[in-house]
């Protein structure tokens, strides 16, 4: 008999049952539960690793060999920060690495004309964003090759930090833009742990050295400090905004607030360059490269196929699906520092293996 259980469940039944079991690591856990005397397990997981190259691919799951001029497909999704996603059966990818490798795979191969950014990400660490990009200004520099960032379901905060680095940006007409703000997310568990009789005993050398610690209220000359911290960032966004889009109009708004845009809006105030979908960002680089015949070739890991041009290699730990209860604040030491995120949920880090 075949069933789809939740992680926990097939735990507690491997834990303690002596049955053979078939576990498949993808969208679910399948089990397979003949009877027999002694217990045997096999794990199947994902096609993805860090141990196999990046390489061109077509979009039939291919790597591809053969010459010829092609436009580069470089994915970018999801939460934007600069560590491994970790977690059983995950594939452990750090983003900010992982970007800069398929930059210098896509460098390095001089069949390509032009590269298209493609984009889903809400944002991430300020950090995280702004080393992307630098590494696109970077790439850039060294190949003058034209580069389109093309938005998807959402390019905010730092996705849309790291769009404008583009030569142009392509919005879906139901792309969700914006998110230009910083965040910090800071917690006050000092009830919480009074609930379970838990006080803290801290030594320390420095006022603020334990600035912004859960366990007391944020007092106004600390808030005063991080707050500065916070309008430093905000500023370095609104400057890269304004350098990269000469054609900004505030008139109808502001822009720099954190707010969302549509697709329509973000073009009516000059946030991007046009709204269309990944084809048109395509023909926009085969055309701005000079290669109106170039096929079109993702860059992914020899063992991850891409079979369509909006292939994803997963990435989302187990643990961050495997539970469902996630509180604000639990593991402050995990959390991701200043954010340029637009972040509804406040839990959201768990995507990311936080």
């Amino acid at each position: 008999m075949r069933r789809q259980l939740p992680l926990v469940v097939v735990l507690i039944l491997v834990a303690g049952c002596g049955r053979p079991f078939h576990l498949i690591t993808r969208d679910a856990l399948t089990i397979e539960n003949p009877i027999v005397a002694h217990a045997r397990v096999s794990l199947d997981s994902a096609p993805v690793g860090k141990d196999s190259p990046v390489v061109p691919m077509s979009l039939s799951g291919e790597v591809l060999s053969a010459q010829g001029p092609r436009v580069a497909l470089l994915d970018v999704d999801g939460l934007l920060l600069n560590t491994d996603f970790t977690g059983p059966f995950s594939t452990g990818e750090n983003p900010v690495a992982i970007f800069r490798e398929k930059l210098d795979a896509i460098a390095a191969d001089p069949c390509v004309c032009a590269l298209v950014l493609r984009i889903n990400s809400p944002g991430g660490s300020v950090t995280a964003s702004d080393i992307m990009l630098h590494e696109l200004q970077r790439y850039r520099e060294r190949t003058h090759r034209p580069v389109i960032a093309c938005l998807l379901d959402v390019g905010a905060g730092g996705a849309y930090y790291l769009a404008t680095g583009a030569d142009a940006i392509v919005a879906h007409p139901t792309t969700i833009t914006g998110g230009m703000g910083v965040i910090l997310n800071l917690y006050n568990l000092r009830d919480a742990m009074a609930m379970v009789n838990v006080t803290t005993q801290e030594v320390k050398a420095g006022e603020h050295i334990d600035l912004g610690t859960p366990t007391k209220l944020l007092d106004e000359e600390g808030r005063k400090l991080l707050q500065a911290i916070a309008d430093e960032m905000h500023a370095r966004f609104q400057q890269q905004v304004k350098q990269s889009r000469p054609r900004l109009d505030d008139s109808k708004g502001p822009l720099f607030d954190g707010r969302i845009f549509t697709a329509g809006q973000a073009r009516e105030r000059g946030l991007i360059d046009r709204v269309g979908y990944l084809e048109e960002a395509i023909e926009m680089a085969r055309e701005r490269g000079g290669c109106a015949q170039a096929a079109v070739a993702l860059y992914h890991r020899a063992n991850d196929p891409a079979r369509s041009p909006y292939a994803v290699t997963p990435n989302t730990p187990l643990q961050a699906t495997a539970l469902p209860l996630s509180l604000p604040g639990y593991e402050r030491s995990k959390l991701p520092t200043f954010l340029y995120l637009w972040q509804p949920e406040v839990t959201m880090e768990r995507l990311g293996g936080k």
